[in-house]
């Protein structure tokens, strides 16, 4: 089991910058893959960002390759999500979600989510 709670999110203006935080309470935080997902109204949860937890490549959404930073501190138990060069787009509910030893971009994947954090990017 492991519970999940994100912090960070606010508004932002284009072209600037947020750090998301997600901290996890459990035992075994190593053994889960973590990762963020978006979601805007009338739309799925879409992949933002991953780090497994066998350590594999980490996987980024094209939308946000070069501008989307994910870390993670298996001590701390947490992840942040540093999102540079922030555009309207970008405007979402961004959720921290956790599955054990998996490795999946798909949100049905993920039986662990927190609440979520808004993030509004105005242009």
């Amino acid at each position: 089991q492991i519970q999940l709670v994100e912090s960070g999110g606010g508004l932002a203006q284009a072209g600037g910058s947020l750090t998301l935080s997600c901290a996890a309470s459990t035992h075994s935080f190593i053994s889960y893959t973590i990762a963020w997902f978006r979601q805007t109204p009338g739309k799925e949860r879409e992949y933002v960002a991953g780090l497994t937890w066998s350590g594999a490549p980490t996987e980024y959404a094209d939308s946000v390759k070069g501008r989307f930073t994910i870390s993670r501190n298996n001590i701390e138990d947490r992840v942040w999500l540093q999102m540079n060069s922030l555009k309207p787009d970008d405007t979402a509910v961004y959720y921290c979600a956790a599955a054990w030893r998996k490795e999946s971009t798909d949100a049905r994947e993920y039986p662990y989510w927190g609440q979520g954090t808004q993030v509004t990017v105005s242009s």
